[in-house]
């Protein structure tokens, strides 16, 4: 959710790592991981980094995908979502997988990654056009970019739903606000920001909706 702290969101992402896990990986949430998977295209042997992977709810779906050959790195720079996810990779035995302190917006890679997903988290950032745009620098040429966000949904029926969706948003948000800007607008200008400028920079993209219409699909190949 949007944050205007980054310490603040640490303390409480790092406070409430167990019970986000549990979140994570509800059976509707699973769901939309998985297509997020689908999403990346991904092949036997490759490398896809996932920006910001909290507790590691994604490493199921990418280490199936990439096969034992390939390799999944986790970047996150909150404490508690690290040993979560670190336990999660001793846990399953995952030698392919590599989980690295490091800020999303300055990943500590190496080398071109073949993708890069990144989930429930652009809406956190200050400047999402610009993280996006570094994580499009870190992709060999032809890699995807996967994006997956919450927001309200656009359905007339909805309309009931998203006044407890802006609600949840408010309540979750770390930090608190410092601005009466609502929570739920600030997290979709961020998630159309970083969609535009995924756009900007793709030769191909496209945006789904899944979950009633209140989560955001958005992939695009650089």
């Amino acid at each position: 959710m949007p944050a205007s702290d980054p310490g603040a969101a640490q303390q409480f992402y790092t406070r409430w790592a167990r019970l986000y896990d549990v979140l994570a990986r509800a059976p509707g949430v699973r769901s939309w991981r998985a297509r997020a998977a689908d999403a990346l295209a991904l092949e036997a042997g490759d490398t896809v980094v996932e920006m910001g992977c909290g507790t590691g709810a994604n490493f199921p779906y990418l280490c199936e995908r990439v096969g034992p050959d390939g390799r999944v790195v986790g970047v996150d720079l909150t404490p508690g979502m690290l040993g979560v996810a670190r336990d999660r990779v001793a846990g399953a035995d995952w030698d392919s997988v590599a989980v690295l302190a490091g800020d999303a917006t300055r990943p500590p890679l190496c080398e071109p990654a073949d993708a890069i997903i990144a989930t429930f988290l652009v809406g956190m950032l200050e400047d999402p056009a610009a993280a996006v745009e570094g994580w499009c620098d870190a992709l060999r040429p032809g890699g995807r970019l996967v994006l997956l966000n919450a927001s309200r949904s656009p359905h007339p029926a909805a309309a009931p739903l998203n006044l407890l969706f802006r609600l949840f948003v408010r309540a979750a948000a770390p930090g608190g606000r410092t601005t009466s800007e609502s929570p739920a607008r600030a997290l979709e200008g961020r998630v159309d920001a970083a969609r535009d400028a995924l756009a900007a920079r793709a030769s191909s993209h496209e945006e789904r909706r899944l979950g009633l219409g209140y989560v955001r699909l958005i992939s695009g190949r650089v």
